[in-house]
């Protein structure tokens, strides 16, 4: 097996190992929580879109996810799917 391959098997490993889209993170989650403090127990989201002062940002995939609803600065809602 060359290097290369050995490389991105191992980036892989690494990646999924770190997934922070889980069942233990989103019970975390609190109504109020500051954007910061979601950032740093669910890393930056994979997406964000705002309108009229309320944002949603989303981590992980299609499949499993976690999305956040903010009202300024704070989470209002939030919800998940798949998670395990």
């Amino acid at each position: 097996m060359s290097m290369r391959v050995l490389a991105v098997l191992a980036a892989c490993l690494l990646l999924a190992a770190c997934n922070k889209v889980t069942q233990e993170n989103y019970a975390k989650l609190q109504s109020g929580m500051t954007k910061a403090e979601v950032e740093k127990l669910l890393g930056e989201a994979a997406e964000c879109s705002s309108a009229l002062g309320i944002s949603s940002c989303t981590w992980g995939t299609e499949q499993s996810f976690i999305s956040v609803q903010y009202a300024g600065d704070k989470v209002m809602m939030f919800s998940g799917k798949g998670l395990k």
